[in-house]
């Protein structure tokens, strides 16, 4: 089979469409032709030798797919060769086949492509495992995502509005703002010239929610935003990693921090995250409150580009590389 392999730690152009071996399945494990994979932020770290996967997994670049049941491992119970899922991985999803736990399988929804299904594993899970299971938004709270023009973004507002949550984003232009809103954004914020913390104020309002991908640059701000009993929920470390905490603040507020991540957790973890987003979270996608925002399709031998429309800010929602042509 082809994949994308890294001939060097460094930019774009280290991504390679070259032939590697075909995997095969363990126990447990199924084997999927894949139909099409998705540009994550973590992608590009990888690239540049920054988040090496985790023990055991592929070297191969991929936290999502979509694709075809072509092979089932010892054990596999509940799923058929030739059934349409799409898949969360730890690696492996730049290639024409990947290998997968079979606990990191979901169905394909009804109504959406198996194309466009290879940008849903990984917001899906992250969305839902940090501002649902973990932080337990409920309806008529508010729910502050920073970097609503995203695919981590544009899904969580549409989440947001399904759950009954008043929804307020930050976004670097008028234009992706505009189309935040459009997705269902009820306070549209533009963070090149707004400060969050005071137009919250000004409107009265404090955040019962925040998802946040920027860490230590907006960590200060974070708590002053919070409501009472606020949960602040970081998933991304794009302002950098150490920043100051109010414990003050917090105190007074009774409000939490909680700070994960989805590819290192330990695979009955993931099992349980991907079974409760298929039973709460898939009929909102197959009713059509939850759609798969896609920025641009590009061949996945074209990974550096679509890299390099990631780091320049270009797309509105997902990057998805397809596998067939």
């Amino acid at each position: 089979m082809y994949a994308i392999t890294i001939r060097e730690p460094g930019g774009p152009d280290v991504l390679e469409w070259t032939e590697v071996p075909d995997p095969s399945p363990g126990p447990g494990e199924v084997l999927l032709d894949v139909a099409a994979s998705a540009v994550n932020r973590a992608d590009l770290l990888q690239r540049q030798g920054n988040y090496p996967p985790p023990p055991g997994s592929s070297e191969i670049i991929g936290l999502e797919c979509s694709g075809t049941i072509a092979e089932l491992g010892e054990g596999v119970e509940g799923w058929q060769v030739g059934d349409e899922v799409c898949a969360l991985l730890a690696g492996g999803g730049y290639a024409q086949r990947v290998v997968v736990p079979a606990g990191q399988l979901l169905p394909v929804p009804a109504e959406v492509e198996t194309l466009a299904a290879a940008g849903l594993p990984e917001v899906a899970c992250t969305v839902w495992a940090n501002v649902v299971m973990h932080a337990g938004l409920s309806e008529g709270e508010l729910l502050l995502v920073h970097g609503g023009a995203g695919g981590i973004g544009t899904h969580a507002i549409q989440v947001g509005k399904a759950l009954g949550a008043t929804v307020a984003v930050t976004a670097g232009s008028p234009e992706r703002l505009e189309r935040c809103r459009q997705l269902g954004a009820d306070l549209a914020i533009n963070y090149k010239e707004q400060d969050f913390v005071e137009v919250l104020r000004a409107e009265g309002l404090g955040a019962d929610v925040i998802l946040d991908n920027m860490g230590a640059k907006y960590l200060d701000r974070n708590v002053q935003a919070l409501a009472a009993d606020g949960r602040l929920v970081i998933i991304g470390m794009q302002g950098g990693i150490k920043g100051e905490l109010n414990i003050g603040t917090l105190l007074g507020k009774r409000a939490s921090v909680f700070a994960a991540g989805l590819r290192f957790r330990p695979l009955e973890q993931k099992a349980a995250i991907v079974s409760s987003v298929r039973e709460g979270l898939w009929p909102l996608v197959e009713d059509g409150s939850v759609k798969p925002i896609i920025g641009q399709v590009v061949p996945m031998a074209e990974a550096a580009e679509a890299h390099r429309m990631l780091d320049a800010g270009e797309v509105f929602g997902k990057v998805l590389l397809a596998a067939r042509s």
